[in-house]
């Protein structure tokens, strides 16, 4: 898929499936924060004391585009598509890979904000984590 250049693996659980058989509609933003957890980790790579400053997810939105299933080869792929003084947003898109190609199952995005949690407010984004995601989206 263009433009987008991290990826993550999916291992869809048996628990995950609602009674029709596919993937119920709520794991998706699970699967998704395992794509933003895996992101961050990957490309600011650096440990992050959660408990005081971090990210807190602001807004979240999701298209399904097909049904997901037990058996499917998913896998999430993340960019950040805005970088602002004091959040950030991610696009998604959840994969499926069959017969060599790959199959867009769900399409999101997520803004999150850099929040301190202590003093339980928005913060400035540290320009560490602009210049570390800057130089791997380029």
């Amino acid at each position: 898929m263009e433009g987008f250049k991290h990826k993550t693996a999916i291992q869809i659980r048996f628990k995950d499936l609602d009674l029709m058989g596919h993937v119920n509609n709520a794991n998706h933003f699970s699967y998704f924060e395992v794509a933003r957890a895996k992101y961050f980790d990957d490309v600011v790579g650096e440990d992050v004391d959660w408990s005081s400053e971090g990210i807190i997810l602001a807004k979240s939105t999701c298209d399904y585009k097909m049904p997901v299933l037990f058996k499917d080869n998913v896998s999430v792929l993340t960019k950040c598509s805005r970088i602002g003084n004091k959040s950030f947003e991610l696009s998604y898109a959840m994969i499926k890979e069959e017969n060599g190609k790959e199959i867009i199952l769900a399409e999101a995005s997520t803004i999150q904000v850099c929040f301190n949690y202590v003093k339980r407010e928005n913060i400035q984004m540290p320009e560490k984590w602009k210049k570390k995601i800057e130089a791997f989206e380029k």
